[in-house]
């Protein structure tokens, strides 16, 4: 609720774009380690994509701990001079872009291989399970005391989606320009050195977005004394959680279309150098994938508005799936009619991207009004894991299907039968994960447009009446 007592600045301009930094910052580490971490272990450090794979699995068992525990934490501090969710990135913004750096050693390439393997799950998990989540959660968290509006939350959710593009757009076209080089015979060959360089530079360009986050952000919505103290206890919110239907189907649909997109960046990699042969291509079909969400930012809070959020989901993974199988039947050998038929998809869903994260909010307002209580951390740490369940998914499918169809990261040039199979995987695997996207939003979730407004109603009716018994 709003504290009355304290004149805060209005909801604008200057928290939109304060959030947005706060995605930049974090995407410029997530993303490249989407996109490259695969490349760098594989190719540099020589370790076999099954372990890698493996990894993946093993560091999103030990998220399902660190995410909820973290979420709890949040919920159970009292609120600092500077906000509830805020701190936190003051404190953590500094070990995660260190940890981040860490990771991409080039050095360590010189090293024992079980020296290797440990380098790789040390440094992975420090970055990924502990200070990622640490920062991750309460900056998600946030958007729901930035403003109790859905049309400005939605809005958030868009202006961080713009945040995410940015840095796609920044690693996903000057990272392939930099790190590949091509040889007398026009084979595309990494150059290990370039990761450590490129990963410093990244690092620091994080810490700075997230110092602007923190100055450029107010939070709004307070909540009472009661409420800060008042312990629920974790058997309580859990049963709340898996009782959820809201929260289960947006599980099921962030994990299947976060592996989705994160598998197809991931695998273009080997796409675009070992069956296109050319990385350009990689660097073009970054950018060109960006244009739609530049494009469709200005109408996501309208089109959500106008039809509902999980409307506009639905449509926009459905036009995803379509555009999937029809590469996979085509099986084209044009490289510029593999990013066409993409970027029809992406003109898709990528309203649904820009909107992603307010779904998440309408879920905390969905649970308080169910059973009057606020979690907004641990609700968005469980969300939070699903997410990086989707990241395991796409890294540990990517890892083994590469090993099924034979892929050998000790050769630089891949037989033909491991370069089709290298196709099929870019395409089939995200059709069908789109499709189910569709299905768990049009079966499971049920926080239809109807739905969020009378939520939000409740809501306020609530606050106002609490408002109300205080002054009295």
């Amino acid at each position: 609720m709003k504290d009355s007592s304290v004149q805060e600045r209005p909801f604008g301009l200057r928290d939109k774009i304060g959030y947005m930094f706060g995605n930049f910052g974090n995407d410029f580490m997530f993303t490249f380690a989407s996109v490259f971490l695969m490349v760098f272990y594989t190719k540099i450090l020589g370790i076999s994509s099954e372990v890698v794979g493996t990894m993946f699995v093993i560091a999103r068992f030990l998220d399902a701990f660190t995410d909820i525990t973290m979420g709890r934490i949040v919920d159970r501090m009292h609120t600092a001079k500077d906000g509830k969710f805020k701190p936190w990135i003051r404190r953590i913004c500094v070990p995660v872009t260190f940890a981040s750096f860490l990771m991409y050693q080039y050095s360590v390439a010189d090293a024992a291989m079980t020296v290797r393997i440990i380098y790789m799950f040390v440094t992975y998990l420090l970055w990924g399970s502990i200070f990622y989540t640490a920062i991750n959660v309460p900056y998600g968290s946030m958007a729901s005391v930035l403003s109790e509006e859905s049309d400005d939350r939605a809005a958030l959710s868009t202006w961080r989606s713009v945040g995410s593009v940015f840095a796609n757009l920044v690693v996903g076209v000057g990272a392939p320009l930099l790190i590949y080089k091509t040889d007398a015979a026009g084979n595309q060959i990494v150059q290990g050195e370039r990761f450590t360089l490129i990963a410093g530079i990244f690092a620091v360009a994080s810490l700075v977005c997230y110092f602007i986050c923190y100055f450029l952000t107010t939070e709004r919505v307070k909540l009472t004394v009661q409420k800060q103290t008042e312990h629920v206890g974790i058997l309580q919110t859990m049963k709340a959680l898996v009782t959820s239907r809201a929260l289960i189907g947006i599980i099921i649909a962030t994990v299947c279309v976060l592996a989705a997109q994160l598998l197809n960046q991931s695998i273009n990699q080997f796409l675009f150098i070992d069956y296109f042969k050319d990385k350009n291509g990689v660097a073009i079909m970054t950018a060109v994938s960006m244009l739609p969400s530049f494009l469709l930012a200005p109408f996501a809070v309208p089109l959500s508005k106008r039809f509902g959020k999980r409307e506009v989901g639905i449509f926009g993974c459905v036009c995803g799936a379509v555009s999937c199988y029809l590469l996979f039947f085509l099986r084209t050998s044009s490289m510029w009619v593999y990013i066409l038929v993409n970027v029809v998809g992406f003109l898709g869903f990528g309203v649904f991207n820009l909107i992603m994260w307010a779904f998440i909010t309408d879920i905390i307002d969905d649970v308080e009004v169910k059973h009057e209580t606020r979690e907004d951390g641990t609700i968005y740490g469980a969300y939070s894991f699903a997410r990086k369940i989707g990241q395991a998914i796409a890294g540990g499918l990517g890892g083994f299907a590469l090993a099924f169809i034979g892929y050998n990261e000790e050769l630089q040039v891949q037989t033909e039968d491991v370069v089709q199979g290298i196709y099929s995987i870019a395409t089939l695997i995200p059709a069908v994960l789109y499709t189910l996207v569709a299905v768990s939003l049009l079966f499971i979730y049920p926080l239809s447009k109807r739905r969020v407004e009378e939520n939000i109603a409740i809501l306020k009716k609530r606050r106002k009446e609490t408002d109300q018994k205080q002054n009295d």
